[in-house]
């Protein structure tokens, strides 16, 4: 039989604890739906914006290299203009929502937190914006031309006459800088998990040899299929792996000393 709370005489209703942990996990539901609504809203203004933004962006890709070595780019279809246009509204969207979805991970559990846990939780929110930046220069300037030089050296040296289609160029394109992009937000989520309790620095160096297959595997999938192309990808993605682990030792070990220091002051 259910233990239902009591209502004393003249007084409120005391729920049992059970029922406090019921209608807790349904504030916690409640409250993170929530947060996916603003996120999703967050998403659908980024788009608009990223749809104003698609005709300055364009015009700007098209003047760098390496679309400026293309004489044309061609449409072979009536959606690949518009197709263009989602590709780089969404690039947009991802440069504001992911850091905007940073902050509302932050609020979600923020009120589990301390009072300095929570200032220094809230700093990793502008990191994300600079670490998505770093990658998205990464991967446009240094990855994304790597793999356009060896597609078009080897189709030269089969003597393939060069007609490129707007679509097949973005989505070439899309494909290399957005899954790096994202990777390079990997310090920060594990640094934040870290802080938050989830991670410590143990665990991540018992994953370390499946994230270095992960990472490899990335590498060999969005760059062409040689051997100095994958490393040139995936050294800088095991490297950052690194790095996530080695902030992670840092934050684990203020969070030690910081503990420490409150057991002495106890005593």
């Amino acid at each position: 039989m259910a233990d239902h709370g009591v209502r004393p005489a003249g007084g409120p209703y005391v729920p049992k604890p059970d029922e406090e942990k019921q209608m807790n996990l349904l504030e916690h539901i409640g409250e993170l739906r929530r947060r996916l609504i603003y996120v999703l809203a967050a998403l659908f203004i980024g788009l608009v914006l990223g749809l104003l933004a698609a005709e300055p962006v364009y015009d700007y890709l098209m003047s760098v290299e390496p679309a400026s070595k293309l004489t044309e780019l061609h449409a072979f279809s009536l959606w690949d203009g518009i197709g263009m246009y989602m590709k780089i509204a969404f690039v947009v969207a991802l440069l504001i929502v992911l850091p905007f979805a940073f902050y509302q991970l932050w609020a979600f559990v923020s009120p589990g937190l301390k009072a300095r846990e929570r200032r220094a939780a809230l700093g990793y929110v502008p990191l994300a914006f600079v670490m998505l930046a770093v990658g998205l220069a990464f991967s446009y300037f240094v990855v994304f031309p790597l793999a356009f030089d060896f597609t078009t050296h080897v189709s030269r040296s089969l003597g393939l006459e060069e007609t490129y289609g707007i679509a097949q160029y973005f989505s070439f394109m899309f494909n290399i800088i957005v899954p790096i992009s994202l990777l390079f937000e990997l310090p920060i989520l594990v640094m934040f998990l870290t802080r938050i309790g989830i991670l410590n620095p143990a665990r991540l160096r018992k994953m370390r040899r499946y994230a270095y297959f992960g990472l490899i595997f990335v590498g060999v999938l969005v760059t062409p299929p040689d051997f100095i192309s994958d490393m040139l990808v995936a050294l800088p993605l095991i490297l950052l792996y690194e790095f996530s682990v080695y902030m992670a030792s840092s934050v684990h070990r203020r969070m030690q000393r910081r503990e420490g220091r409150l057991k002495e002051d106890e005593n």
